[in-house]
């Protein structure tokens, strides 16, 4: 019989909770969200910022990737999912579907 650790969900609930926190005073972490559907990424969010969070949600009955040119980030995203990234550098950044090439975008993102 295995045996669960008490902290495992803690420890989840913790690094949740670090995602909403300030990131230094007077500074918020905000979460944008970009859907995919019917083959195609929504627009993408004006006024990213570093540390910022996107959250992928595929809406498609297609699987998906988000995938940045720069390599900063490579989500799977089958059907139904969602996953978040937190953005990292400034700069613009641009993004496709690696299963449909077509699929593309580009993240602007201030310091």
């Amino acid at each position: 019989m295995r045996r669960q650790s008490p902290w495992g969900a803690s420890v989840v609930a913790f690094a949740a909770a670090l995602l909403t926190l300030p990131l230094s005073y007077g500074e918020e972490r905000r979460l944008f969200v970009i859907a995919v559907d019917k083959l195609a990424f929504a627009d993408t969010p004006k006024g990213l910022r570093v540390n910022d969070v996107i959250e992928w949600q595929n809406l498609d009955i297609f699987r998906h990737t988000a995938t940045a040119g720069d390599e900063s980030f490579d989500v799977d995203l089958p059907p139904g999912s969602r996953e978040r990234v937190v953005l990292k550098r400034a700069g613009k950044v641009e993004y496709f579907c690696r299963f449909h090439p077509g699929m593309k975008g580009q993240l602007e993102i201030a310091p």
